[in-house]
């Protein structure tokens, strides 16, 4: 039986998430793509992965990415999606950042002849750049082969890594560098192997450990410039434009709440604490998106600007899951099975931000900056 979205039938109809309403990125053709955006993440509740992943193949035919100066847009897509439904979005996220990977590894092009791998018409990707210690791919040069590359070894950590037909991964070139390859899963020397994902939440975004053996691969990237290059950051605020979303997608319920019946003083509190909690996290996004299309988020300017979202946004999220819970108390998370599912997928989600230890690095990279001007 194929892995299916969990639906609820008694769901709200899905609405678009304005960053910021009343700029460009709020007029009337944006908000109907927007609407039809929402509309497509609704139809996905409760239908099979596979249908998500293909849907995503569409979607990215005509995303703006990062950079490009709509960066805002891409990230109320993001959003919006993640307020419909944080599994849907689990599946499109990693394929719009891998369109971007490739989209900035061609303008490399020129300078890297052989370290450009465009996105393949049809395909569907995952990106996988976590290390473990258990685990270690290597890329090994075969003048011989279809790419002039071959990877060996094990992946940890590929979300989709059976759903996807490509993947995006880092592997190691000799002993203390890394690069970024194109590789298709599905073909001789991929395996997927069965893993011991037995989460709850996002269980059906499953995370598994691809085992390889010399399999062909493409190059996406000189070495090293994956991890480098300034779209690097700008996917990982893309990241928590996604928690925006699945916060927001709670805070309705508690919004919808209020407005059903007269809130008790409490309930105001709790309201009024999301709220303002949701407000910083969109005004960080918001400005950063500005500066990423202003080309004032590279380099070490850009990491940081990236780690202040993130954290920002992750602090707002756990806020509005602490906000919410309180103010509604076990009765939704007992019997609302979209609500419920919903809260945890968000937990879930929010641990790829390493709470104190990115804080920490944050503080770490103020502390790294021209000591003659302070950060605030």
């Amino acid at each position: 039986m194929p892995t299916s979205l969990t639906g609820d039938a008694t769901a709200p109809a899905p609405v678009p998430v304005q960053l910021a309403p009343g700029t460009a990125a709020g007029h009337a053709d944006d908000l109907a793509d927007l609407a039809d955006l929402a509309a497509g993440a609704e139809a996905l509740v409760g239908a099979p992965v596979a249908d998500a992943v293909s849907w995503s193949i569409g979607v990215g035919r005509r995303a703006p990415l990062p950079g490009g100066g709509r960066t805002l847009e891409h990230w109320e897509q993001l959003a919006t999606v993640a307020a419909v439904d944080l599994a849907v979005a689990r599946v499109l996220e990693p394929h719009l950042d891998a369109l971007a990977v490739l989209d900035q590894a061609n303008d490399q092009a020129n300078d890297h002849p052989a370290a450009g791998a465009g996105a393949e018409d049809g395909a569907s990707y995952g990106v996988w750049a976590a290390e473990a210690p258990h685990a270690r791919l290597e890329a090994v040069r075969d003048a011989d082969g279809p790419t002039g590359w071959r990877l060996t070894g094990r992946k940890p950590w590929c979300s989709l890594g059976g759903d996807v037909t490509h993947g995006l991964v880092t592997a190691w070139v000799g002993e203390h560098d890394r690069a970024m390859f194109s590789v298709a899963t599905r073909q001789p020397g991929v395996v997927v192997e069965d893993g011991a994902w037995s989460a709850y939440a996002l269980a059906e975004v499953t995370t598994s450990t691809l085992a390889l053996d010399a399999a062909p691969a493409t190059p996406v990237g000189p070495v090293g410039w994956y991890l480098d290059r300034p779209g690097f950051a700008w996917g990982g605020a893309g990241v928590a434009a996604v928690w925006y979303g699945g916060a927001v997608g709670l805070a309705r319920r508690l919004h919808a709440q209020c407005r059903r019946r007269q809130p008790d003083q409490v309930a105001l509190v709790h309201l009024g604490a999301v709220d303002a909690a949701l407000a910083g996290a969109r005004s960080v996004l918001v400005a950063a998106a500005a500066e990423i299309d202003a080309g004032r988020a590279t380099g070490a300017d850009g990491a940081l600007l990236a780690a202040r979202v993130r954290q920002v946004v992750a602090d707002a999220a756990e806020e509005v899951s602490r906000r919410l819970a309180h103010a509604l108390g076990p009765g939704p998370l007992a019997h609302e099975a979209r609500h419920a599912r919903r809260g945890a997928d968000l937990a879930l989600y929010l641990r790829q931000h390493h709470a104190e230890r990115d804080q920490a690095a944050l503080g770490a990279a103020l502390l790294e900056r021209d000591p003659s001007s302070p950060p605030w």
